[in-house]
């Protein structure tokens, strides 16, 4: 059974942390294994359900997070007078959606695949929190991989990239994946060796 001196703590650790944290390590503060923490999770998750709280539970992959309900945005908003973001334009949704289905990816890679330069892009979504370097290829000039992020998964209310729809199977071929390798072919039957890329972390 569930103590509510626990439920109270993991409470107060997400609120206190104030970003993503993994269900491991509220374990370790609890001093509970990942079963009894992922049911206190599930218990606060649908107390903040009910109608009459203010707040949410978000789970972003393996975390989780303490958030206001998208229904008092308005209130939250003018409280900590915060701006609205200017929205993406279409050459930032192209982009992020090429390295959400494709991380990680080199920015010459997407250049590739769209055809033109993105580096204002890819900045632009870097400062935004939605895309970050993942690494670096193990080839000269070793360029930076990019992935996307938790805050991408929290804009776009998704658990995981799992969640990401399906490609159509035209889109599937022409960013397919080398199985054998590992590594990125941006054309069905690319065999260019020039165009295999090795994976090192920083």
């Amino acid at each position: 059974m569930i103590e509510n001196k626990m439920l109270a703590i993991a409470e107060a650790v997400l609120f206190a942390a104030a970003e993503p944290i993994e269900h491991t390590r509220l374990s370790i503060v609890l001093g509970t294994d990942s079963e009894v923490t992922l049911e206190i999770l599930d218990i606060l998750k649908e107390r903040y359900e009910k109608e009459d709280s203010g707040l949410c539970l978000l789970k972003l992959g393996s975390k989780y997070q303490i958030c206001s309900k998208k229904e008092y945005i308005n209130e939250v908003r003018a409280v900590l007078d915060l701006k609205r973001n200017s929205p993406l334009s279409q050459a930032a949704f192209e982009v992020l959606a090429i390295i959400a289905y494709n991380q990680p990816i080199t920015k010459p890679y997407i250049e590739q695949i769209r055809g033109v330069d993105c580096s204002g892009v890819v900045t632009t979504l870097c400062q935004r929190g939605l895309i970050e370097e993942k690494g670096r290829l193990d080839v000269p000039g070793r360029p930076v991989l990019y992935g996307t992020t938790d805050d991408f998964l929290r804009c776009f209310s998704l658990s995981a990239l799992s969640e990401l729809e399906e490609l159509p199977n035209v889109d599937k071929q022409m960013l397919m994946t080398d199985i054998d390798s590992g590594q990125l072919s941006l054309f069905d039957g690319d065999s260019d060796e020039e165009t295999k890329e090795t994976v090192t972390a920083e």
